[in-house]
C-alpha cells in the first residue's frame, strides 16, 4: 500500500534515479537517489552545473519522463504520467506557427471537455490580457518578438489553472531588459495571487535571478546529480541586487556549486 504524502506537500520526489540509454547500449547516469519536496505556495529555484540534469528533473516532475527507480508524488498520489494540473514552460517557446496567438493559448485547454469554444476563447483572452498581449490575439508567432512569444507560452501554460508551473530557463534566450521585465511581472502576479498556480519551480543558470525571485534554491551536484544543499532566501520583496545580504545568498549558492 502506497503511503500518501502530507497535505502541505504539492509534489515530492523520493529516491529518484534516472539514466539515459546511449547509442552503444551504455547508460548515462543522470540522477542517483535524489529526493526533494515542493510545498504549496512555494517559489523554488533549481541551480546546478551545466549538464547535471536540471531540465531532465523538470520533465520527471511533469510526468513526461519516468524515473528508473523511486517515486514521484503529486498532491499525495503517485504521478504516473502527465497531469493537466502541472504545466511547463520551455526555454524556447513551443508555439504552433500556423495557429494564431489566441489559438495557441487555447491549446492549453484541450483537456477541458466541459468548456465551449466560446468559453475557452474568453479564458484565453483573460490570460493574454494578464500577459500584456491584448491586441495580438490574431497575430501569428512569426510576427512576434522573442519576448512576446514567451509571453504566449506562459499564457498557454497558465490558462488551464494548473497547481504547479515548471519553468525551464524561460528567460535565458531573451535580451536582458525583456528578461527583467517579464520576470518581475511574473513575480508580481504570483505574489499578488493573481495567477491560479500554487507553486512555481524555476530552473536557471543565472544565480542572481534565482536569489531575486525564489523562496529557496535547491543546488544540484555534477552528474550523477544529488542535492548538494538547499538555500532558503530570507529577504523582503522586492529584492535589491545591490544589497550586501543579496550577494551573501549568491555566494552561498556558488559555494555549494563549487
Amino acid at each position: 500500500m502506497t503511503m500518501e504524502k502530507p497535505a502541505e506537500t504539492l509534489i515530492s520526489l523520493r529516491n529518484i534515479s534516472f539514466s539515459y540509454k546511449m547509442r552503444k547500449g551504455d547508460r548515462l547516469q543522470v540522477f542517483d537517489n535524489i529526493s526533494l519536496d515542493v510545498l504549496y505556495a512555494e517559489f523554488i529555484g533549481i541551480a546546478g552545473p551545466s549538464g547535471c540534469g536540471k531540465s531532465t528533473l523538470l520533465r520527471i516532475m511533469s510526468g513526461l519522463l519516468k524515473p528508473d527507480s523511486g517515486e514521484v508524488y503529486f498532491r499525495g498520489r503517485p504521478l504516473n504520467g502527465p497531469d493537466p494540473r502541472i504545466s511547463m514552460v520551455f526555454q524556447n517557446p513551443t508555439l504552433l506557427p500556423w495557429y494564431t496567438v489566441i489559438k495557441n493559448v487555447m491549446l492549453g485547454l484541450i483537456n477541458e471537455k466541459g468548456l465551449s469554444e466560446k468559453e475557452k476563447e474568453e479564458r484565453a483572452r483573460t490570460f493574454l490580457d494578464m500577459m500584456g498581449l491584448i491586441g495580438f490575439e490574431n497575430a501569428y508567432p512569426a510576427e512576434l518578438s522573442g519576448g512576446m512569444r514567451q509571453r504566449v507560452a506562459i499564457a498557454r501554460a497558465l490558462v488551464s489553472h494548473p497547481d504547479l508551473l515548471l519553468m525551464d530557463e524561460p528567460f535565458s534566450n531573451l535580451d536582458q531588459l525583456t528578461a527583467i521585465t517579464l520576470r518581475r511581472e511574473l513575480e508580481s502576479l504570483w505574489l499578488n495571487q493573481v495567477l491560479p498556480i500554487s507553486s512555481i519551480v524555476l530552473v536557471s543558470h543565472d544565480i542572481e535571478e534565482l536569489v531575486e525571485i525564489s523562496d529557496k534554491v535547491i543546488v544540484l551536484t555534477a552528474r550523477p546529480s544529488r542535492v548538494a544543499g538547499t538555500v532558503k532566501i530570507d529577504l523582503k520583496r522586492p529584492r535589491s541586487r545591490r544589497s550586501q545580504e543579496f550577494y551573501e545568498y549568491v555566494d552561498k549558492i556558488y559555494t555549494l556549486l563549487s
